[in-house]
């Protein structure tokens, strides 16, 4: 069986840190400061062989105003309303406060099993106040130290007593429990390993992952609530309200589909607290493992520079992206101020051209309804794949209209182009001189593709690599031994008789070659006494200004090569002698 728990408590007792320990990893944001928590954040844990489906909620305040904290309050009663078994944390180290109290009775109003958490009590140092926790009424409290993992032995058999008796459970009154602690589950698992292989797992076996991101004050939760239909998260007219990044489960005509609700993005000099640090983290662990990005615009100050920023941090995590003008509602002159805003957009983001802009109010609902059909669009697109004939037939005709340029007076040529996979779309073009390619004819191949094959606001990537050249590159890897060489031929073999016949026939012509050329290297060529007339060369030829000889007296050379001097000439070199022919 396995039991919902719900952590409640006053602001900064250790409810989010008690909340990581049962679920096994940091899912919560955890500061010294109280009031960090303000959404439900939903979660599964275990403990000893008990299944846990876990509930983390804001500080408890004792107001009922139309402020912040009352609306938190009206967070935290929700789960209480949801759960089998409250878990009412106290600060051991402080004792029972008047708002410990309050929040007892509140407890005692909804009729559920409570049982009292001492938290902080590592050591000696909350005996006192864990005795104290008695006065509250609420049975046997249980002294703890969520940070440490003390205690944790204490609670399992607490929380045995409820499985072993399913009777002292009463049905909790939730409406969509089971789909929220889905989507923590499946956040857990992916915070804890690497990046899910979309392309492993079917498209219908899991809900489309949409992350909803944008500067602080931008209309983002609100949105989600008009899409789900219900007041799931905290909105409010103040800056900042989410802290963590909350998924949602929701079904839209049978297609399962889950929405992250994220806290906003500030600019990143502005970024200073520890807690904006974390909450900026999960916003873009969210980007990373979404599908497709809802960017979120205030349609009175739209696309600054922080906007274009997180939309050019989405095009570079390779996500589809949808642009959404909220408070449209606002705006005076809605065509006119439309079609200048897309002018901006293509402009500015020439990376995501052509990407989907709903305008909206997300407060009235107008246009809410054009939102997702521009969603599933962009997400077909995004899992696009394209035939390697139809690529090949593209590229002809791109190179056609516009050659790629020549680089040092060479010009690259393409060869063909295949898609590697989708989800972002990714190609590889084969070229000559790959390095050589300039960037500006990467994105006009880029720009190109995404106007041929109609993927407008998809990221496309486009990898360039040259065949192997071995007069170039050296040998191929697969030749190469272990040490980077030339691989080592395997040993010899025992020949058999016919080809050691072969071979000794073979060396014994090799070494008669060889006894032959030596001997007609050691010959003497024989002397020439005389040039007859015929062979002589006329005066001024080629072949006596080559010799230097003087006319009619030229120096024959044999057929070896080897100069000799005619009768009655000087040897070469040497004067003659005189008296002597």
């Amino acid at each position: 069986m396995t039991l919902r728990l719900a952590i409640v408590g006053r602001p900064n007792v250790g409810k989010s840190t008690l909340f990581n320990r049962l679920a096994g990893k940091r899912l919560a944001i955890v500061d010294d400061r109280p009031g960090v928590t303000r959404d439900r954040r939903f979660g599964t844990g275990r403990i000893g062989d008990l299944d846990l489906e876990l509930i983390d909620t804001a500080g408890f305040e004792d107001v009922t105003d139309e402020s912040l904290e009352a609306r938190m309050r009206a967070q935290t009663e929700a789960a209480i309303r949801e759960c089998d078994v409250a878990l009412f944390v106290i600060d051991s180290r402080v004792g029972v406060t008047q708002l410990d109290e309050i929040f007892a009775d509140v407890l005692r109003r909804h009729d559920r099993p409570v049982i009292v958490i001492a938290n902080k009590a590592e050591g000696r140092q909350g005996d006192e106040g864990t005795n104290d926790a008695f006065r509250l009424g609420l049975g046997e409290p249980i002294p703890l130290s969520a940070e440490h993992g003390e205690g944790l032995a204490d609670l399992y058999a607490a929380l045995r007593a409820f499985v072993d008796d399913p009777e002292e459970l009463e049905d909790a009154d939730e409406a969509d429990f089971e789909a929220a602690v889905a989507a923590e589950r499946e956040v857990a698992e992916r915070e804890a390993g690497d990046e899910e292989d979309f392309e492993a797992e079917p498209a219908d076996d899991r809900p489309l992952r949409i992350a909803i991101v944008g500067r602080p004050n931008a209309g983002k939760s609100t949105l989600v609530n008009r899409l789900i239909g219900e007041d799931r998260l905290l909105t409010g007219p103040e800056a900042g309200i989410t802290r963590d990044a909350i998924p949602v489960d929701w079904s839209l005509g049978g297609r399962a589909i889950r929405l992250v609700d994220t806290a906003g993005l500030r600019r990143k000099a502005r970024v200073q607290e520890g807690l904006e640090k974390l909450s900026t983290a999960d916003t873009i662990r969210a980007i990373t493992f979404a599908e497709v990005v809802i960017l979120v615009v205030d349609a009175t100050h739209p696309f600054e520079i922080q906007d274009l920023q997180i939309a050019d941090l989405v095009e570079r995590e390779g996500r589809a992206l949808v642009f959404v003008l909220a408070k449209w509602d606002l705006i005076d002159e809605p065509q006119s101020r439309l079609a200048e805003i897309r002018e901006t957009l293509d402009r500015q983001l020439p990376q995501v051209r052509g990407a989907p802009l709903v305008a909206l109010s997300a407060e009235t609902g107008r246009n809410v309804d054009r939102l997702m059909p521009a969603v599933f669009k962009v997400h077909e697109n995004w899992s696009t794949r394209v035939k390697t004939r139809d690529l090949n037939d593209w590229l002809a005709m791109a190179i056609q209209r516009h050659p790629p340029p020549a680089v040092n007076g060479r010009r690259i040529r393409p060869k063909y182009m295949a898609q590697t996979k989708a989800r972002p779309p990714t190609f590889v073009l084969f070229a000559t001189r790959a390095e050589q390619l300039p960037d500006h004819y990467r994105r006009y191949l880029v720009h190109a593709l995404r106007e041929s094959f109609d993927l407008p606001g998809v990221p496309i990537r486009v990898s360039v690599r040259s065949s192997r050249n071995p007069f170039v590159d050296g040998p191929s890897p697969k030749a190469a031994g272990p040490a980077g060489g030339v691989r080592a031929r395997a040993g010899p073999r025992k020949a058999s008789g016919t080809a050691r016949s072969k071979a000794a026939a073979q060396t014994a012509k090799t070494a008669k070659t060889a006894k032959t050329a030596k001997s007609a290297k050691s010959a003497k060529p024989a002397k020439v006494t005389k040039v007859s007339g015929r062979s002589r060369p006329a005066a001024g030829s080629k072949l006596a200004s080559r010799a230097g000889a003087r006319p009619g007296k030229v120096r024959g050379r044999p057929a070896s090569g080897r100069a000799v001097r005619s009768k009655g000439s000087a040897p070469r070199g040497r004067p003659s002698k005189p008296g002597k022919s």
